[in-house]
């Protein structure tokens, strides 16, 4: 059996509380689901707003990767309400259940392929790893708190019908009705039907008046501290990882910093489950989660919060006026070298993570080169490539009188936005 009706007694340890869920583990409705019923049934087992775990699975799998797996986990071991047993039970002989033996194979099957893509495709370093121990801890810590609610009761196995019993022509047991015994003697010789007259009609005793339903105000409904607190925290997560990016920590990138904001908020989605509350940090998660998607496509992969932003000017008149990185978040850079007297070879970076990037240089000069951009048009010297995520291009031009003039080296890189090197 799957269900356990009885209310447990106080959980002791881990193993107790493992092996409590096992026996009361929640069971996939059919009204309410939106697929297979997986939130639905963690929802209505402990309390919880279904609206509330189907956001954390949504999280959780744009955070780590690991939502999905844990769906097809409970969708192959959490019996529906009607069945005796899981799918993955009835697999191996175990009961009935709902879920055909061959949809069983291809639900294990896509688990243990998904639960290996989150754990090394994720965008988040260790992302699908975190996900599933906060999924983890989050269902131990509901059944602890609320494992005595809404506890499911067995479902009985199938039992034979009952044999059909006819009547003593057909069955080693006489079943027919015994003759009734004759009637008495009527000296009238009238019908005894005659004699049954109809009984008096039952007099009804008037009902009581119900009272009039007293009026209620309307309670004014509690509001939790948990999505204040999180909505705080989340924004000092956001403020102390940019800050650190500013500072030249290489590891806080944008993607990094939302996957940090998302974890917070995540964890204050789990926190209002059992607090009650919370449920504003909906409209927070899904935005976010919609943005840390769009990073972690080709164009995005190189983008970061260093170098600020606005429009970007320069144009150095000496070497020591010319920096060796020129650095942008988002803006238009225009870089102008044409004035810088002829000497000692050079070299200068320009990175740019949103926006229009030029690059002018002398005519006579002679340039090496590479630039790139993530998503968007790159022109350099005549050459140039379009799109999403195009190789760089790379080479050595050396102007209209060849070789013999100022020696250049330019690194020219975009990650959204159009690049453009060319002379004056």
């Amino acid at each position: 059996m799957s269900g356990a009706s009885e209310k447990p007694g106080v959980l002791n340890g881990f193993e107790e509380t493992v092996k409590d869920f096992w026996a009361s583990r929640p069971r996939r409705p059919h009204a309410g689901r939106k697929l297979a019923g997986v939130a639905a049934a963690i929802g209505y087992r402990y309390g919880v707003d279904p609206v509330v775990v189907r956001i954390a699975l949504v999280v959780t799998t744009i955070f780590g990767g690991f939502g999905i797996p844990f769906y097809l986990l409970g969708w192959l071991f959490l019996p529906a309400e009607s069945d005796e047993v899981s799918g993955f039970e009835s697999l191996i002989g175990r009961g009935r259940s709902s879920v055909s033996p061959a949809f069983a194979v291809v639900l294990l099957v896509l688990t243990v392929v998904s639960t290996g893509g989150s754990i090394t495709g994720s965008w988040f370093d260790g992302g699908g790893l975190i996900s599933c121990a906060l999924i983890a801890a989050a269902l131990y810590l509901l059944h602890r708190s609320r494992g005595h609610l809404n506890r499911p009761a067995p479902v009985a196995a199938r039992t034979s019908y009952p044999a059909f019993t006819g009547n003593g022509a057909f069955t080693m047991t006489d079943t027919a009705e015994a003759p009734s015994p004759a009637r008495g003697w009527d000296p009238l010789a009238a019908d005894p039907a005659g004699w049954d007259l109809p009984d008096a009609p039952a007099v009804q005793e008037p009902r009581p008046a119900s009272p009039p339903p007293s009026y209620r105000s309307p309670q004014r409904r509690h509001r939790s501290k948990v999505g204040s607190a999180t909505f705080a925290l989340a924004v000092l997560t956001a403020g102390a990882g940019v800050l650190a990016s500013l500072d030249g920590a290489g590891w806080f990138s944008a993607q990094h910093v939302i996957g940090l904001v998302l974890g917070v908020v995540g964890v204050g989605l789990v926190a209002g489950a059992f607090a009650g509350g919370g449920r504003g940090l909906i409209g927070l998660a899904v935005p976010l989660a919609i943005v840390g998607m769009v990073l972690t496509t080709a164009p995005f992969q190189d983008i970061n919060l260093r170098g600020g932003f606005g429009d970007l000017g320069e144009t150095p008149q000496a070497l020591t006026d010319l920096k060796p990185l020129y650095q942008h978040a988002a803006g238009d850079i225009r870089l102008d070298l044409t004035d810088l007297p002829e000497g000692a070879p050079y070299s200068t970076t320009v990175s740019n993570g949103a926006g229009d990037t030029t690059v002018l240089v002398p005519a006579t000069a002679d340039v090496t080169f590479d630039c790139r951009t993530g998503a968007g048009e790159a022109t350099c010297f005549g050459r140039s490539t379009d799109g999403v995520d195009q190789e760089a291009l790379s080479g050595t031009d050396n102007g209209t009188d060849g070789v013999g003039g100022q020696k250049i080296t330019l690194h020219v890189s975009n990650s959204v936005g159009n690049v453009e090197v060319r002379r004056a």
